[in-house]
């Protein structure tokens, strides 16, 4: 598809003109008609109140209900919408990525849940993108704010899930990338009796989501747990559908070893994991007979799998994790579990990430256009490339995943091995002559 990447519509913010998100609301009418109820909601970058303001113009033309809960979690917004009796829900974010960015997520109903658009709807959203019809757009008319309900309904969903939880004396750092979970940010926490140092927390429209923070640059909470001496740290990205954290001595727990912590502590079998994990995942899974299922790269492959094969946690090294009874990756109900775990084991997050040994790992990116992208598909000399790579890998117990990235103009290199070294010259010797190639 043009438009629709890994996880929704993503580009530059000035790209989400008046004309192009009417046509994404009229391509959702096309698919679905107009007699259905849509709840609009997005991040904290600035961008995202004027495409909110446009989509409920756009809303408004084509008569179809809708309502607004402002600034909210991705996963806050997927859960609310469903339980509001909503039939799609529109999430405007780029999830990690900077302010000039902005994207769309759409959600719809699913058996149980809500779940990512399916194919048929992104099509014809696709198919409404490329047409040439324009439209007279409507003026919006006030309506009903779901801010503070929406954000009461979730806070009571975490509880729930979470159950009986005591984290007293649990003194933890968190950062929310200036990003959606800014809004709930140490309120449950706080409640089940845990200490609390709160770093970038700005809830406003603006430029600040993701600016070296967060869970892409994790150096300001590791700081903070290092002079602080805290237990743990979270950290957040933009639209709180990831979670990655610190341990007591500085270390990064990613989404790999969350997966890990969980899943022992959940007694589970199974686990839905993308072509990205960690080779120290997939030992520690068959050193414990539990059944790896591998998905292409993206949450929504791991949570198709999940559905069809009953597999009750999944996710990415990335840290979007997809927890039991669950439809998508959720950052804060992630934290809340790992804290769980922590607070009755009375285990040091070392300790706990401990059950799994990770292997080196190098990730080198490789600028490439769309023609570039589609060359790696196509090209002979590359497979051939590629191959000689996977050969010479073999000699430190390494593996190999070269793709194109399906929501920034990259081809990313990925390699493991046992020997750290080795591999990042291996991985800079083949990004230079996968280079020449494409």
């Amino acid at each position: 598809m043009k438009y629709f990447g890994t996880d929704g519509i993503r580009q530059p913010a000035e790209k989400f003109t008046t004309e192009f998100l009417t046509k994404i609301v009229a391509g959702l009418a096309d698919y679905a008609g107009t007699d259905i109820k849509v709840l609009l909601g997005g991040d904290t970058r600035e961008s995202s109140e004027w495409i909110l303001s446009d989509l409920e113009s756009a809303c408004e033309t084509f008569g179809i209900e809708y309502s607004n809960v402002g600034i909210l979690s991705t996963p806050a917004i997927n859960y609310c919408f469903y339980e509001m009796g909503f039939d799609f829900a529109i999430d405007v974010t780029a999830s990690h990525n900077l302010y000039t960015d902005n994207g769309i997520k759409i959600f719809e109903r699913g058996a149980s849940s809500g779940q990512k658009l399916c194919e048929k709807g992104c099509e014809a959203i696709e198919n409404s993108l490329v047409s040439e019809k324009t439209y007279a757009l409507s003026s919006a008319t006030l309506r009903e704010n779901l801010h503070d309900e929406a954000i009461n309904l979730y806070k009571e969903h975490l509880l729930n899930y979470l159950g009986i939880a005591d984290f007293t004396n649990i003194k933890i750092g968190m950062d929310c990338a200036n990003g959606a979970t800014s809004v709930i940010n140490t309120q449950i926490f706080k409640e089940l009796g845990a200490n609390v140092t709160l770093i970038n927390a700005d809830s406003n429209y603006g430029t600040a989501i993701n600016a070296s923070c967060g869970s892409t640059h994790l150096e300001p909470l590791k700081d903070l747990v290092i002079k602080n001496h805290l237990d743990f740290g979270i950290a957040f990205d933009g639209d709180g559908d990831r979670c990655l954290m610190i341990d007591e001595k500085g270390n990064e727990v990613d989404g790999d070893q969350i997966i890990a912590i969980l899943a022992n502590f959940l007694n589970l079998d199974q686990i839905a994991i993308t072509v990205m994990a960690n080779q120290g995942l997939l030992n520690w899974a068959k050193d414990h007979h539990i059944k790896a299922e591998i998905t292409a790269v993206g949450d929504s492959n791991v949570a198709e799998a999940m559905r069809t094969q009953n597999i009750k946690i999944g996710g990415e090294q990335s840290g979007h994790i997809i927890l039991p009874g669950e439809a998508t990756g959720d950052g804060m109900l992630t934290a809340l579990m790992v804290t769980k775990v922590a607070s009755e084991t009375k285990q040091p997050l070392s300790q706990l990430a401990g059950i799994m040994t990770k292997y080196p790992q190098v990730i080198i990116n490789l600028p490439a256009t769309p023609e570039q992208k589609q060359n790696l598909k196509t090209s002979e000399q590359a497979k051939k490339l590629l191959l000689n790579y996977d050969e010479k890998l073999k000699s430190v117990e390494g593996r190999l995943l070269v793709r194109p990235s399906g929501t920034e103009p990259l081809i990313r290199i990925t390699m493991w091995g046992n020997n750290e070294n080795a591999i990042f010259n291996l991985a800079n010797e083949l990004k230079k002559q996968l280079g020449e190639i494409l």
